[in-house]
């Protein structure tokens, strides 16, 4: 052993694989199309110093669930001091999706906020009401697919901090299989799955993947118990694709390894922790915020990556070999140029069929309504 975070009560069902799927807790919902950029909203007037933008969040978990609405509480108080005396920010936290999150919502917008932002998948059918029904003021949906022409949605490609990770996984495992405690079957979860194996395929041919589906994005107790029963069936490698430390913690007491997800979890497991992707959401909220200041915002949608310094892997435990650290800065390095290399073809399904040809890239329709377990992930994804 070595020393050393949408989001989401359901709102509505995804079609996945065909499949009517209602989740709870991320309001996670309908497999979302590519949607059309909306037309630019006109832009608002911009703040002085003595009429500081008034800036809000509303986040599904606590701020310090030590994952994803950590991070975005991180990067709110980055931007806040960062642009001082010239906005204002607030947030309300554990706001869970539906009525109640349309409630806080239009409460934040009648309170003089003139930019909102909603950071997980859930918000988004109450966001877009809310909306347009208050066409002066600027709304951003994390992870969504529908705009306005006051509302834009952003997101991260959390697949490349899997990529890596599972880099490190297929150096590091000795039984050759991996696991990960996942939250819900939408495409943002099967990517990184996918991610995850094929990143640890490229330097390990042997590895299979099984998830465990826990059908929350936070909850500390079946994150344990699915990161403990995998372990039991021989997983020596976990990830998560939820917000809590737990599975880190479960891999330290067992002595396994674990990748910290969403935040830096490396004090949670300090033998197991072989290192976290991390969601940095600086750089786009202080980009958004900006637009604002100058009267420039426009909808649209944001997909950012480490080549936008939004995604990254950080505090690799020292013990690594050497080896395992170069192969990981290589790979990190091609991301940052902006080389497609996670889902470049020949890339085959759980069956054997193809779905991307050698030397191609994945569409983004594809990826963003990801259906299918690339061949190595074991089981199958619930309907």
């Amino acid at each position: 052993m070595l020393d050393s975070k949408k989001r989401k009560t359901l709102k509505s069902a995804i079609a996945i694989a065909g499949s009517a799927l209602m989740l709870i807790a991320c309001g996670k919902k309908e497999e979302p199309k590519p949607a059309a950029t909306a037309a630019p909203a006109p832009a608002a007037a911009p703040a002085t110093a003595s009429d500081p933008l008034k800036v809000a969040f509303i986040y599904v978990g606590p701020v310090g669930d030590a994952g994803w609405t950590f991070a975005h509480d991180n990067a709110r108080k980055a931007v806040e001091a960062e642009f001082a005396g010239k906005i204002t920010t607030s947030f309300v936290e554990k706001v869970p999706e539906g009525a109640d999150a349309e409630r806080v919502i239009r409460d934040l917008a009648s309170q003089g906020n003139k930019l909102i932002f909603g950071t997980t998948f859930g918000y988004m059918e109450p966001m877009l009401k809310v909306a347009r029904q208050y066409p002066d003021i600027r709304f951003e949906h994390a992870t969504g697919y529908k705009t306005a022409p006051n509302m834009a949605v952003y997101e991260t490609k959390t697949y490349e901090g899997a990529y890596l990770a599972g880099v490190i996984a297929g150096k590091m495992t000795k039984s050759n299989k991996l696991g990960v405690v996942a939250s819900f079957p939408i495409p943002e979860v099967i990517r990184n799955i996918n991610a995850y194996t094929l990143g640890a395929q490229s330097v390990n041919p042997k590895v299979t993947t099984r998830a465990i589906w826990i059908s929350s994005w936070f909850d500390p107790s079946k994150e344990r118990d699915a990161a403990l029963t995998m372990i039991s069936q021989g997983v020596d490698v976990l990830i998560q694709n939820t917000d809590s430390p737990a599975t880190v913690q479960a891999a330290e007491e067992k002595g396994v390894y674990a990748f910290g997800w969403d935040s830096d979890m490396s004090k949670f497991g300090p033998k197991a922790h072989l290192a976290s992707a991390v969601i940095n959401w600086t750089p786009y909220y202080r980009q958004s915020i900006q637009s604002m200041l100058d009267s420039k915002w426009t909808s649209g949608e944001t997909w950012w990556g480490v080549k936008e310094n939004s995604i990254d892997l950080v505090s690799l435990n020292p013990a690594l070999p050497d080896e395992v650290k170069k192969v990981v800065a290589d790979r990190k390095a091609e991301l940052a140029t902006g080389k497609a290399i996670v889902f470049t073809g020949p890339i085959l399904d759980q069956s054997g069929k193809e779905v991307v040809a050698a030397g191609k890239e994945a569409e983004t329709g594809m990826l963003k309504g990801m259906n299918f377990y690339v061949k190595g992930v074991e089981g199958s994804i619930p309907k």
